[in-house]
């Protein structure tokens, strides 16, 4: 009798021996769902070259093993130049310790299936289960190489945004809070990294690193989450480039890729192909690419609302553009934005996110303004049960000069460097959410910085993540009022140290 395993894998056998047609698409929707511990093989080709590995390719977060054939031409691609594939199942949502050691068992089956060493091709937040299954779960020993493909390696800042003060609340009632999305937090990842880069099997499999810069155009649906990363460097739409990055690993490329389309076989197995050879052997080329220090570009508030509501921000002179973005638990939200003059902007657009967002499900109603006038300007929406999340991004010099630093001993400075900005009327008020774990209550406190100190203290409150909410308020140097919102995730042990 054969095992659920191994019906699975003639299923799917049968299905990969007519040619697969798959052109780039969205990830999730509409996929098959997976099933967790499952792992499936594709078709042999006629000819398999000795020295040609077998491939193992490992989903992201919210996804299944399906992403590689529907609407992906990446298994397509590597059955035609000659290479066995399998396909795995992770859970979809869980973090990379249990999906680490569920893979480490799976990849134990494929080698004894193979009789040979695997290639792992990870996209996103598959890399990061790679390497826990190999480093933390011993699963190196079957395992030449890993590939990852927009891997978030240092965490993504979209996921300290849903655990934030203004957007928290909408993540939970999204249902896209979860225990991967936990773990993608930057000070997670932060700790993640410090027990995994020291680890005696850190370096016994090389890693090859890709990188992604594109985010598609305006109302896109990865523009908003490249709108929001470009405060931290060049990024897909989802994981910055500085965050694909391994110290100790080979960058392969960083090219012109969203986070979906650089797991398009068309798009990067040719470029990762040299390295499938069981004899391949490169030096590693990993090179630095520095963050963009421009961390407050965005200005938050949210809520709920039965009827209808409204939100007041501060533009300052010199700002080049704006761009408001209405996050929505729904679809048909009627938005209105007056400016200081009482002119009235409604040509908003309107977009879904994608499935491997921490803000799943939810509609982008954004719109963006040239050559704002300075002044109070209104948002007015009406909606039935809307929660709501609004995001203001600006160009304007104030987000270079206005700078946040947390030293060692857990001083939270806000300063400026440049001459846009009065330094001595900075006001903020600063939301502090404690994550012991992903299980625990989180506890809030709030801490106020006046005008006439620079620095807070943070708290220590036990060993766990801490998620700081930034309000800034302020003067240009011309008298204009000013808003900006900074998210920061840091985690401290529980020596009161913040782990880097």
């Amino acid at each position: 009798m054969f095992t659920t395993k191994k019906i699975v894998s003639i299923v799917l056998v049968l299905l990969f021996a007519w040619p697969l047609t798959g052109v780039a698409g969205s990830l999730g929707k509409g996929e098959p769902t997976g099933t967790p511990g499952e792992w499936y093989l594709g078709t042999t080709p006629n000819y398999v070259e000795p020295n040609k590995s077998p491939i193992v390719f490992v989903h992201g977060l919210n996804s299944s093993a399906s992403t590689w054939w529907v609407e992906n031409d990446m298994y397509n691609t590597a059955y035609a130049n000659g290479y066995e594939t399998a396909f795995i199942d992770l859970y979809p949502t869980k973090n990379m310790w249990d999906n680490g050691q569920l893979l480490a068992n799976q990849l134990e089956d494929i080698y004894n299936h193979f009789g040979e060493k695997l290639i792992v091709v990870g996209h996103s937040k598959g890399g990061i289960d790679a390497q826990a299954a190999l480093v933390h779960y011993n699963a190196f020993p079957y395992v030449h190489r890993v590939i990852t493909l927009s891997s978030p390696h240092h965490g993504s800042e979209l996921a300290d945004l849903a655990y934030s003060r203004w957007a928290g609340w909408l993540a939970g009632i999204l249902g896209s809070k979860s225990d991967a999305t936990y773990s993608l937090q930057t000070g997670y990842m932060n700790q993640y990294r410090s027990q995994t880069d020291s680890h005696p099997n850190v370096n016994r499999i090389p890693y090859y690193t890709f990188g992604g810069t594109a985010w598609g155009h305006f109302g896109s649906s990865l523009y908003w989450g490249g709108l929001y990363l470009s405060a931290y460097g060049p990024n897909d739409g989802a994981v910055t480039v500085v965050s694909s990055r391994l110290p100790y690993a080979t960058e392969v490329s960083v090219g012109d890729w969203n986070h979906s389309g650089i797991r398009q076989g068309s798009s990067t197995f040719n470029l990762f192909e040299p390295h499938l050879y069981e004899n391949a052997n490169f030096a590693n080329t990993s090179s630095s690419l520095e963050k963009n220090t421009s961390l407050s570009n965005s200005y938050y508030k949210g809520g709920t609302y039965q009827v209808n509501t409204s939100e007041i921000f501060a533009v300052e002179e010199g700002v080049s553009e704006i761009t408001v973005d209405w996050i929505s638990d729904q679809k048909n939200s009627t938005l209105i934005l007056k400016d200081p003059d009482g002119q009235i902007h409604s040509n908003f657009s309107v977009n879904e996110e994608p499935d491997y967002s921490p803000f799943a499900d939810a509609y982008h109603h954004s719109i963006t303004i040239p050559s704002p006038k300075a002044g109070q300007w209104l948002m007015e929406a009406s909606s039935k049960n809307e929660n709501f999340l609004m995001g203001v991004f600006y160009k304007s010099n104030i987000n270079h000069d206005l700078n946040i630093s947390i030293s060692n001993d857990r001083e939270l400075t806000i300063y400026s460097d440049g001459e846009t900005v009065e330094k001595d009327q900075i006001e903020a008020a600063i939301t502090l959410i404690y994550y012991e774990d992903e299980k625990a209550k989180p506890s809030q406190i709030k801490l106020i910085k006046n005008e006439d100190s620079s620095s807070v203290k943070i708290p220590f409150l036990g060993a766990g993540v801490y998620n700081i909410t930034i309000d800034i308020s302020g003067q240009s140097s011309q008298g204009r009022e000013f808003n900006r919102t900074v998210i920061l995730s840091v985690y401290m042990d529980k020596n009161e140290n913040i782990v880097k």
